[in-house]
């Protein structure tokens, strides 16, 4: 079996910017997003338990309205948690699935995305984490420009995960992306110069 690192930060810290990072490093990434659609496409029993669950009002030409569905849950705890049960179980078990493909086709090294690899107590599918944060106030600015949201709309979604700095210091890497693209660039170089020395991933462009 390979080694497997968790992928993960908060809204706006710059999480998918180093997966394309690792990305373009020829390093295969499992994004939890991705598989989290997959899941619920048409014809799969995800989306067969969500309709049981929720209704046929969450389907528009037989596939998932998740504008509708989001409507439902967005102000519903119990609900939102009634998805999650439906969700959760089969993202991980896909990713894990294709975890394992990789390293059945030589794959060493895997990487898995997971936004809420924390708040989801889920760590235990990884071998060690990786942390992508900013400051606080750089993710309070840069979530504010990106989504076109208040202040106080975008601490309130901030407020729904755990504190960048609390993640940091669990980790067992961490890339600080509040400055510039190379510089952020210039830490998964190192990262990836680290896990070679120690054995964990091999590279071939010929640097030690």
């Amino acid at each position: 079996m390979g080694f497997t690192l968790g992928l993960t930060g908060s809204i706006a810290t710059g999480k998918s910017t180093v997966s394309k990072m690792l990305q373009d490093e020829k390093i295969p990434v499992i994004d939890a997003d991705l598989v989290a659609r997959k899941v619920v496409e048409k014809g799969t029993v995800g989306l067969e338990k969500i309709v049981s669950t929720f209704g046929d009002e969450v389907l528009s030409k037989g596939a998932l309205n998740r504008a509708k569905l989001g409507e439902i849950i967005f102000h519903d705890s119990k609900k939102r948690e009634q998805l999650n049960k439906i969700v959760h179980p089969l993202v991980r078990k896909e990713m894990l699935q294709e975890r394992d493909r990789l390293f059945k086709s030589g794959e060493t090294f895997v990487v898995l995305d997971i936004p809420l690899l924390y708040e989801s107590q889920l760590t235990d599918l990884v071998d060690q984490v990786l942390v992508v944060m900013t400051t606080e106030e750089v993710e309070l600015t840069r979530l504010m420009a990106r989504n076109e949201l208040s202040r106080e709309e975008a601490l309130a979604r901030i407020a729904t995960q755990m504190p960048i700095s609390d993640k940091a210091k669990l980790a067992d890497f961490v890339i600080d992306n509040s400055g510039t693209l190379k510089e952020t660039s210039e830490q998964v170089n190192e990262l990836l110069h680290q896990l070679k020395r120690h054995g964990i991933i091999e590279r071939n462009d010929g640097s030690e």
